[in-house]
């Protein structure tokens, strides 16, 4: 990236990070703060990556920022479409082309999912990608930021070998796990109909029904079904145990992603044990590095930070 385009990336970084208000991206304000913008050290927070490398970037030290860590700073910073692919043109990247499946988040989405800081919220991609997540869902999941990006995929999850699917925490399904499973495999045939150039999403396909019969054979199947929605689930978590919970999947309309929300009744306890697991997690809402980049060799324990 030429100088005077890191000046222009670094500058864009800043402007953005003193317009966006604390409270909107999930963080507590109190009496004593100076600033009206994110600090930098929460930007980093929000975006998975170091401090020492997001002052870098906004100082035009730090060099050819990757696609991954140019998708995680739009998403934390809560650009709209234009201004991230401004961001991306700034540091020498072509944008996400239409289409392809989407991994940007709306601003407006991002401050509702803040606001719901109370309720385990998880919001993927048309792929089931997990591009975004708060405090609590780390709090019943696991942190998503320690499974490479490549990996935060609910597909892979449930059929693949990988970390995805070693990281998933044992879920049972009030309809059982075969209706889970082809209701999964419904939404990602809709989305190759609908992305049919996307080549991460069929790389993923042809990797998932070569390591899983049980993929593959619903994949084969024609028997229409209906996309994943609403469930009952059961969650046993290392610490409080079975958790049963209503999963509802609540979809964003024009930006193609999936808002997964779990409840529990009030006053049950089952609400008692997410009280617990609130009270033991953060308040902070994460807009994790990009779900679909091109190397993810730069993510060490959910903290990105290339050679500069």
């Amino acid at each position: 990236m030429a100088s005077s385009s890191r000046s222009a990336f670094g500058a864009l970084v800043r402007a953005w990070r003193d317009r966006l208000a604390p409270a909107d991206a999930g963080f507590t304000v109190t009496d004593g703060r100076r600033a009206p913008g994110l600090r930098r050290e929460e930007l980093a927070q929000l975006a998975g990556l170091s401090v020492d490398y997001v002052l870098r970037l906004e100082q035009s030290r730090a060099r050819n920022p990757s696609a991954q860590v140019v998708g995680a700073l739009a998403r934390a910073l809560q650009l709209s479409r234009a201004e991230r692919d401004q961001l991306y043109r700034s540091a020498g990247l072509l944008p996400p082309q239409d289409g392809t499946v989407s991994t940007h988040v709306p601003p407006g989405i991002q401050r509702l999912a803040a606001r719901l800081g109370d309720v385990p919220i998880g919001v993927f991609s048309a792929d089931w990608t997990l591009v975004w997540w708060n405090s609590m869902w780390s709090a019943v999941f696991g942190d998503a930021a320690v499974v490479p990006p490549a990996e935060r995929n609910l597909a892979r999850a449930l059929f693949g070998n990988g970390l995805a699917h070693a990281a998933m925490p044992p879920v049972r399904s009030e309809r059982g796990p075969d209706v889970f499973e082809v209701s999964i495999v419904a939404d990602l045939k809709d989305a190759v109909s609908r992305y049919p150039g996307d080549a991460q999403l069929d790389r993923l396909v042809r990797e998932l029904r070569g390591v899983s019969g049980a993929f593959a054979h619903h994949w084969a199947t024609r028997t229409a079904s209906a996309p994943h929605t609403t469930d009952r689930k059961t969650i046993r978590h290392p610490e409080v145990g079975d958790i049963q919970v209503d999963c509802d999947v609540l979809i964003v309309p024009g930006a193609d992603l999936r808002m997964v929300t779990y409840t529990a009744a009030t006053g049950s306890s089952d609400a008692g044990k997410l009280d617990l697991l609130r009270v033991a997690g953060g308040q902070t809402a994460t807009a994790p590095p990009d779900g679909r980049p091109q190397d993810v060799g730069d993510t060490v324990g959910g903290r990105v930070d290339p050679a500069a």
